[in-house]
């Protein structure tokens, strides 16, 4: 296994491939340390592989990864942690926005204990409307709902330990989501002032056309973070409110047939059988979510009982 694994994804930047690849050799060459460098093609159409490709025919420390159609960041980096070799994993953009030079000072603070380092770009070079005032609001509304609060979710340049990263699952825009899916495990969370830079070459991928993806992962990230070992809190609220309305669809019902108003009732009726058999069903995935959570909690706690009598077995066995 590899010391250090540093990961870019790229989409249609043959302009910075070279230069980015140099830049990350420059700086971690001189760290000593047994390293790799991945890059990861999201389906670029220009000449972004065919570059990567030829770097990596020179220098065997170098491996490309590509997509034949373009899925997004977030798959691009999930695909270079799985294909990783080293024990902490480096991403950042493959645009040069993001500077290779901050990269030891990840590794210093991994080093000292933390399972997780998020940058911040404390200077942002990006446009003030489309970039800088969403991401604060969406930095703001990430905080707030999963209690994790992140400076730069958007940023990154992040580390992690490998261990660590591959628990969590990564799809759609859940990249930026990294820590609080952590924070359920207990992470050491860090977090450092990273420098940024505008843009040179090409133009950016990215736009307020996220902003809903981001929404939807942020409601499912709440629902994980929030009930992920209470399942039946969460149903039985739903279970709740399903029921307030049934009961008060009901009294409405019987008020309007005291008064002897003229109107179907079957709308009504309807309405809160409906609501009635929500709550039924909330309650009994409440229970089985409660079942699924617990069994599983006790086939982990077994086969951890089981690894520790062999370790126990093995290490008597040696004294012995």
């Amino acid at each position: 296994m590899k010391d250090l694994s540093v990961i870019a994804p790229l989409y249609n930047e043959e302009e910075c491939v070279r230069l980015l690849y140099e830049a990350i050799a420059r700086v971690v060459e001189p760290l000593r340390l047994d390293h790799e460098i991945l890059f990861v093609d999201d389906g670029s159409r220009d000449n972004t592989f065919k570059i990567a490709k030829e770097l990596a025919e020179r220098d065997k420390r170098l491996r490309v990864i590509r997509f034949r159609k373009n899925f997004g960041q977030t798959p691009a980096m999930a695909a270079g942690i799985d294909h990783a070799q080293g024990k902490i994993l480096i991403t950042m953009d493959g645009d040069l926005q993001n500077d290779p030079e901050d990269i030891p000072r990840f590794i210093e603070k991994i080093e000292e204990g933390y399972d997780i380092v998020c940058g911040w770009r404390e200077k942002r070079q990006d446009k003030l409307i489309t970039r800088k005032i969403p991401s604060k609001v969406a930095n703001w509304l990430i905080g707030k709902v999963t209690g994790v609060a992140i400076r730069d979710n958007g940023c990154s340049l992040k580390a992690f330990r490998t261990d660590v990263i591959r628990a969590i699952p990564l799809y759609s825009e859940m990249h930026r989501f990294i820590p609080a899916m952590a924070s359920i495990a207990g992470s050491r969370i860090a977090q450092i002032p990273v420098r940024h830079h505008a843009r040179k070459f090409g133009k950016s991928k990215y736009g307020l056309s996220r902003i809903y993806k981001v929404l939807l992962d942020l409601l499912m990230i709440k629902t994980v973070v929030s009930f992920s070992s209470r399942p039946m809190l969460c149903f039985g609220s739903m279970a709740s409110l399903a029921a307030s309305g049934s009961l008060l669809t009901f009294a409405y019902t019987i008020a309007w047939m005291n008064r002897n108003e003229r109107g179907s009732l079957v709308v009504l009726i309807g309405t809160a059988m409906l609501l009635g058999a929500l709550t039924i069903f909330f309650l009994f995935a409440g229970v089985l979510g409660e079942l699924v959570y617990k069994t599983g909690n006790l086939k982990m706690n077994t086969l951890a009982d089981i690894r520790a009598s062999f370790t126990g077995f093995e290490t008597l066995r040696k004294e012995g």
